[in-house]
């Protein structure tokens, strides 16, 4: 085995392990593409464990830049993500700043959050899902510049579902993604977000923070028919499983305070196979 068959191999039981969501996607494509997705969530779950874990430090985010720099100019730092990483980018002509840009996203999380405004936020959930989005388009492969816009909504989307479902772990964490001015106008306090208070304010509270987002994932729609045929199952099943956790969401918005909302295996499973038929129809 060559020491990219050994890397790529790494990032595919990265990915298997960790992505409970992406994962299920990502077996409805050609083996290039798969193998690519797997090394681009290696690097981003590296990423986000850099900011999550308990003692994490600016400074080893800054040796993981560092690192990534290194990787991008062709010498390889040790970890075996990185020559799969390297090989991907290369291949699928991946922007490189996309990278720069989610760790500035996840070294936001460092320091406890307290978003003031939808504009603030915004720009987190650009940095930190926005650019998984463009990224993942670019290995999809598109039709027309158009999809880099639509792809950035998909992530806004995604990253709206994320931060509602963890309303309450994200609280316990010092971080407050919810806007203040959201808050104030639905009178909710930070603190009953800590305490986890179900009151009728809280659900109107996340019933506003659910329609908001279900306008991403409305407004991203036409970038199925803009990635190319051969990733569009698996770009269709990526999005409905993170939709389906947000009309989960909404069917008892409260929940978010007491559990983490999930689809179950079987759901996502069914989500894959849907998504699968016509792919199969289309090959013959």
């Amino acid at each position: 085995m060559t020491a990219l068959d050994a890397s790529y191999a790494h990032c595919r039981a990265v990915a298997k392990a960790r992505a409970k969501n992406f994962y299920y996607s990502f077996i409805l494509l050609d083996h290039a593409r798969r193998d690519a997705m797997c090394a681009m969530y290696a690097f981003m779950r590296y990423c986000d464990d850099l900011s999550d874990e308990q003692g994490a430090t600016r400074e080893a985010l800054e040796q993981w830049r560092h690192d990534l720099t290194e990787a991008l100019q062709g010498r390889l730092p040790a970890d075996p993500l990185w020559p799969a990483f390297a090989d991907s980018v290369a291949r699928y002509k991946i922007p490189h700043e996309y990278f720069h840009e989610m760790i500035d996203g996840v070294e936001s999380d460092l320091e406890p959050v307290r978003v003031q405004s939808f504009a603030q936020l915004y720009a987190y959930c650009y940095r930190v899902a926005s650019v998984v989005g463009l990224t993942t388009i670019h290995i999809f492969g598109f039709s027309e510049p158009r999809a880099l816009l639509l792809a950035e909504r998909c992530g806004i989307a995604f990253q709206l579902t994320n931060i509602l479902r963890d309303v309450r772990e994200d609280a316990a964490l010092g971080r407050q993604y919810l806007p203040d001015e959201d808050l104030a106008r639905f009178g909710v306090s930070p603190s009953e977000l800590m305490e986890g208070l179900r009151t009728e304010r809280f659900v109107s509270l996340m019933e506003f923070e659910v329609q908001r987002a279900e306008g991403y994932y409305r407004e991203a729609e036409p970038l199925l028919e803009m990635t190319d045929p051969a990733a569009r199952s698996a770009l269709w099943a990526m999005i409905a499983i993170y939709h389906g956790v947000l009309g989960l969401i909404a069917e008892s918005p409260a929940d978010v305070l007491v559990r983490r909302v999930s689809l179950p295996l079987t759901e996502k499973l069914w989500i894959v196979v849907r998504a699968g038929v016509p792919a199969m129809l289309r090959h013959g």
